[in-house]
């Protein structure tokens, strides 16, 4: 129940703050600095994952969770009060730094308490937080907007994340190793930097310059020189923050590059698939909200299963079951017709869910059997940012085949059209106001459809490479004594 209740801060969050941008710019003003209160967040969030996993193995879980959520109540709170967007971007930077915590311990946790049988089952319970939140979080975010404040939406986060500590002061006891421990902060500084500048990159290219700019070119150099100098540092601490054994272990290796390409497919739905229903299948938004979050339902089923197919057939096995399944998920979105049945792209959404679960569930139980408690925290952190940073390169991916796909067709258009029409960045806000039955909103949902088919197509790429990737796990291995 702690568990969950401490994950179920950083699952809500960004769904809950969503639905009350409009009454924070409204409030607050600043239009065009919004976005930064989920880039912030998710900037902070990836960059610390890996140094609380080290932290977690050198000290214990317990003081690293509870200090991890008290940060982000901390910021929570802040983030109420703030008197401005600037303000606000900072404590939101703030709260992610807290979820950094909560995401790296709970799931080490998850691998302490339970024993290899039981942890896809333990899996299920904390993926089944992130499938209550995609609905709980917009129709209480929804609620505040309307009948509160905006600023409830952090304010809520309190008597949850209080009752989290309680419940993990009361109840988790550990005994970590009394071992005198050095601290790399040089190496954890260099890993932050190169991870604040490269996740930064990311989200910038495309959208505040083009992806090859001055800018966007001297960004991704200094992440190349910052990258290298970590490396070099991590080689020569006594303690590297992300050792080497993390990447040159074949199960370390294919399962963090597993869940990377998960990350990198799980942008796309999540990015359009919400306008997708509401302008071409013409769902209102809480329907299409629906359709998104029923990926759950798919991810939470197919977690717990997975439990009894990798005690079967093996961690690989069953993971390539579940890339399988992601395969057969996303060639379902690229064969789907122009106007497709709510009930098609439903079960299509669940599929993908599954193969999630089924991918992503064996491939961090078998990382966290392969190690003993003093490398779990580490391990794990190490799958954690993968899938984070596969998620942020999939954001930059999915936008850039899709702007490229709609500047190509948009720059087709008839003459009689083409004055009509807006720049490709700005197709998903014009679709929501454009009369679809004008010949206008007719050709952008025409060309809307086959932008997302170029993003599908290169989601199906990245399902072929993660299957290949996936094969790099052995097919047997042999648990670490705890």
């Amino acid at each position: 129940m702690a568990l969950m209740l401490t994950m179920s801060l950083a699952a809500m969050d960004i769904t809950i703050v969503a639905t009350v941008v409009p009454q924070i710019v409204n409030d607050l003003g600043e239009f065009d600095l919004f976005s930064w209160l989920f880039s912030i967040y998710l900037l902070a969030q990836t960059i610390t994952i890996p140094i609380y996993g080290k932290l977690a193995d050198i000290y214990g879980r317990k003081p690293v969770l509870m200090g991890g959520t008290a940060l982000f109540l901390l910021g929570s709170a802040a983030c109420a009060l703030s008197w401005g967007m600037i303000p606000l971007i900072v404590f939101r930077a703030l709260q992610g730094l807290g979820a950094g915590s909560i995401m790296a311990t709970v799931n080490t946790l998850a691998g302490d308490l339970y024993s290899t049988r039981e942890r896809a089952r333990v899996q299920g319970w904390l993926s089944s937080v992130w499938g209550v939140a995609a609905i709980v979080g917009p129709t209480l975010g929804g609620a505040f907007a309307e009948y509160a404040t905006w600023r409830w939406v952090f304010l809520i986060n309190l008597p949850i994340g209080l009752a989290a500590i309680g419940l993990i002061a009361r109840y988790l006891h550990e005994h970590p190793s009394t071992k005198k421990h050095t601290i790399d902060y040089a190496g954890a500084l260099l890993m932050m930097l190169a991870g604040a500048a490269g996740v930064f990159g990311l989200l910038q290219g495309g959208n505040a310059w083009p992806w090859l700019s001055l800018p966007s070119l001297g960004t991704f150099a200094l992440v190349a020189l910052l990258i290298a100098a970590t490396v070099v540092r991590e080689r020569q601490a006594a303690e590297p923050i992300m050792p080497g054994w993390v990447w040159r272990q074949r199960i370390m290796l294919g399962s963090n590059l597993g869940v990377l390409g998960m990350g990198l497919i799980m942008m796309a739905p999540g990015t359009y698939l919400p306008v997708f229903a509401q302008s071409v299948m013409g769902l209102g938004p809480i329907s299409a909200g629906l359709v998104l979050a029923s990926m759950s339902l798919g991810w939470v089923a197919a977690s717990a299963w997975s439990g009894q197919l990798y005690l079967q057939f093996g961690f690989r096995n069953t993971a390539l079951f579940g890339a399988a399944m992601i395969l057969a998920a996303v060639i379902g979105f690229i064969g789907l017709p122009p106007n497709p049945a709510v009930w098609l792209v439903t079960a299509d959404q669940v599929l993908l869910g599954a193969g999630f679960g089924m991918l992503s569930t064996p491939l961090l139980v078998g990382v966290q059997s392969k190690v003993p408690w003093g490398q779990r925290g580490v391990a794990t952190s190490a799958n954690m940012w993968s899938r984070y940073l596969g998620q942020s390169l999939g954001a930059a991916l999915a936008g850039a085949l899709f702007n490229n796909a709609m500047n190509n067709t948009l720059a087709g258009a008839p003459a009689a059209l083409a004055a009509t029409l807006p720049a490709a960045t700005e197709v998903m806000t014009a679709l929501q106001t454009l009369p679809t039955h004008s010949d206008s909103g007719r050709f952008l949902l025409s060309a809307f459809d086959t932008a997302t088919h170029h993003v599908y197509l290169g989601m199906l790429a990245v399902a072929l490479l993660t299957i290949l990737v996936v094969l790099l796990v052995p097919r047997h291995q042999k648990a670490a004594q705890a």
